[in-house]
């Protein structure tokens, strides 16, 4: 077994300390103690600070998760809405299975304290396979009128990440989850089912009353 480097041992012990007390409580000191460097000031060393460290965080995991997206959509040559949120969501929820993964906790509470400024820094390499799905599924969703459409898709891919979250969180402790087959098959059963969804008559009668705001990037990894 590889042992990690110091870097990733950081980043690491940062994604597990921000997963569970958020950004504003952990110091760069106690993650350097969870990282098992007794030198204090090793993240400013590599990282030079917190919202750096927070972006290497997305640098160490995006890649690998948008490698897999891009195998899936080779593979299942995806035709319907199911199959692409298939195709995009698979490999995060894969990510939460693996042991020791706080990833998917570390997502959900930059959106839980609305922290958009953190995924808006994220490179355009990064951003692009998020930014090419919403594209893609907004046109399945003509029934959708915007900016309901683009909102809708933003709120199913925040759920899928709580949801996957929420399991990861409960793995960790020894819980009961349901299988991963099952897990997967019920919540693309669900996000499929919100955004299909018909638009009321109540809802179309507020929406011609809305500014139609600038579309911005889904909080989504």
């Amino acid at each position: 077994m590889v042992q990690p480097s110091v870097k990733e041992q950081i980043v690491l012990a940062a994604e597990r300390l921000f997963a569970e007390h958020g950004l504003d409580g952990v110091s760069l000191r106690q993650i350097s103690t969870a990282a098992g460097n007794g030198n204090n000031t090793a993240v400013q060393y590599h990282f030079g600070t917190k919202q750096h460290l927070v972006q290497e965080i997305f640098e160490y995991r995006l890649p690998e998760l948008n490698e897999r997206r891009g195998l899936l959509v080779a593979r299942r040559r995806p035709d319907d809405l199911r199959s692409w949120v298939e195709c995009h969501l698979l490999p995060v929820l894969e990510q939460g299975e693996q042991e020791g993964s706080h990833y998917l906790s570390f997502v959900a509470m930059l959106q839980q304290y609305g922290r958009r400024d953190v995924f808006e820094r994220l490179s355009a390499e990064l951003s692009r396979p998020t930014t090419d799905f919403v594209e893609r599924i907004g046109t399945l969703l003509p029934h959708i009128p915007e900016p309901l459409r683009r909102h809708r898709i933003a709120q199913a891919l925040a759920f899928g990440v709580h949801a996957a979250s929420e399991r990861e969180r409960t793995r960790a402790r020894g819980g009961h989850v349901l299988p991963f087959a099952v897990h997967v098959g019920d919540l693309l059963d669900g996000l499929v089912g919100f955004l299909q969804a018909p638009v009321s008559s109540t809802t179309s009668s507020v929406l011609g009353e809305t500014v139609p705001s600038e579309p911005v990037l889904p909080f989504h990894p």
